[in-house]
């Protein structure tokens, strides 16, 4: 799939509700909270496995902004771009990364909103994002997952929005996931 394409669902909005027990919004936040901890530990081959094929990250750099292909984003990454970065910020030999990012994220207010017309599960949480490098540096906002169910009972990311509550502030590099 081209990074470009046009026909890539970034709608939130969902089309009809998700009958999900109890049992499975649990597997959906524990899902959520294994990503944030596996971002926090620099465990970034282990979270792109986390990952759809086809899967987008998406960080708009507009309050409401419908979609990535007419605005200007923070980020837009498919598969490539994502490994791409992941080897970029994982080399020992990269002073961007001279002293390594660290940080802690708190994943919280879960919210199981749907499913869109493709069967995917629309979760929207929120997240405070704490990182130090040279100096401290705070982040919130709202993160959309899109999550295929796969046949062993786990998830996949088909789409990970996050919407930053300061996302027309000016940023220092922003150089690992949020």
């Amino acid at each position: 799939m081209q990074l470009l394409d046009r026909n890539f669902n970034t709608s939130v909005e969902p089309v009809r509700d998700s009958m999900i027990s109890a049992e499975t919004a649990r597997t959906v936040e524990q899902f959520l909270y294994y990503e944030a901890r596996l971002l926090d530990e620099r465990r970034f081959e282990e979270w792109l496995g986390q990952w759809d094929e086809n899967g987008r990250y998406w960080v708009p750099r507009f309050h409401n902004q419908e979609n990535p292909f007419d605005q200007v984003s923070l980020f837009w990454e498919d598969k490539m771009l994502r490994e791409v970065r992941v080897r970029r910020v994982s080399n020992s030999r990269n002073w961007s990364q001279q002293p390594p990012t660290r940080s802690s994220r708190l994943v919280g207010n879960i919210t199981l909103l749907g499913l869109d017309a493709e069967e995917q599960l629309i979760v929207r949480s929120v997240v405070h994002y704490t990182e130090w490098r040279n100096q401290q540096r705070h982040l919130a906002g709202t993160v959309y997952h899109k999550l295929v169910s796969l046949d062993d009972g786990s998830w996949s990311i088909r789409l990970k929005r996050v919407d930053l509550v300061n996302c027309d502030d000016v940023f220092a590099n922003l150089e690992v996931f949020i």
